[in-house]
């Protein structure tokens, strides 16, 4: 079966990696339900790997968990703890994708994420941002390229063993189960 082919302005082929100076690998959390916590990831690597057809492209990520920062010394020692992300046993957690699907307003990239020995079903609302030179090669920024991406979707924590499903007076849960994921990535075309 072959994929249909789709155009994407400026669009390169190639393997790329992703340039951690000018990514983002963030999140927000629901926190007694009635306000949010956000917090990202300060220490990650990927590669993606673009197709001659851009939907038949790959992406493998990981992500050091011990790298957590909401913003908050004390919570996020709690959040690296055997409570949540029980970062002693499982310093990372990763993505494989596995297809990338057209939308009539974008792209799915559809994948497995991997967290606390846990693999399940993953997809995020890929927004594709663009494709250009590279201006940080000195011998020629033409012969290079880097892209941006941004990356949404949902996790449910408890389906990966994050937490619990505690609740407070009046019943709601103290965080929620569903975690909001934004990626924002750039990546550098690899080249001789």
């Amino acid at each position: 079966m072959t994929t249909r082919l789709v155009e994407i302005p400026g669009y390169v082929a190639g393997t790329w990696t992703i340039d951690p100076l000018h990514s983002t690998v963030g999140f927000t959390i629901r926190h007694l339900m009635i306000s949010k916590v956000r917090g990202r990831f300060g220490t990650f690597e990927g590669t993606l790997v673009t197709g001659a057809n851009p939907l038949e492209s790959t992406v493998s990520a990981t992500i050091d968990l011990g790298s957590i920062d909401t913003g908050n010394a004390q919570r996020d020692q709690h959040v690296r703890s055997a409570d949540f992300l029980d970062v002693e046993r499982h310093k990372t957690m990763a993505f494989q994708s596995t297809g990338l699907r057209a939308t009539d307003d974008g792209f799915v990239l559809d994948g497995d994420l991997s967290l606390r020995g846990i693999t399940k079903p993953v997809s995020l609302d890929l927004e594709i941002e663009g494709f250009g030179p590279d201006p940080f090669r000195k011998d020629d920024p033409f012969k290079g390229a880097r892209a941006g991406f941004t990356a949404t979707g949902e996790i449910d924590r408890t389906d990966f063993g994050v937490g619990d499903r505690a609740t407070i007076p009046g019943g709601n849960l103290g965080l929620s189960e569903r975690i909001q994921v934004v990626l924002e990535i750039e990546a550098v075309l690899n080249v001789d």
